[in-house]
């Protein structure tokens, strides 16, 4: 019972602050990017840094800005690669244990309803742009 009230007052908590948050957050966006943007990047400096007190994370940092604007220039979506960046390991993680479960079988990713959906729309989703290729060829064709 306590832990279901201790939620919901954090909850209300969350709000408060967040309500009397945003006219503080709407003023700052009104200021110029010119004087933002180095702000941004001491504060992401600092946050790398202390991760492992090392200067190479901060480096690390840096280059993956420096990708990170080159992907932006080509037109590349960074949401896949920050998803990918951030969800990879734990993914492969579980993905492991999964086959470890199965001894091997990777028909346990289509063991049931729910699962096999979920698969094969991720599948699906994998393979889309080469199907719509190969759909558009046939049209042509």
């Amino acid at each position: 019972m306590g832990l279901i009230a201790s939620m919901y007052l954090g909850n209300l908590a969350g709000l408060i602050m967040v309500l009397t948050g945003v006219p503080l957050f709407a003023a700052i966006l009104r200021v110029p990017f010119s004087i933002i943007a180095p702000l941004i990047v001491v504060i992401c400096a600092i946050g790398a840094y202390t991760v492992h007190n090392a200067m190479l994370d901060i480096w690390f940092m840096l280059l993956f800005g420096v990708i990170g604007y080159v992907f932006k220039k080509l037109d590349y979506p960074l949401a896949p690669m920050v998803l990918a960046l951030v969800l990879g390991d734990r993914a492969e993680e579980n993905f492991r244990n999964a086959i470890k479960g199965s001894q091997g079988d990777l028909m346990v990713f289509f063991s049931n309803g729910l699962v096999s959906t979920i698969m094969s729309l991720g599948l699906l989703m994998l393979f889309w742009p080469m199907i719509s290729r190969a759909i558009m060829h046939l049209r042509k064709g």
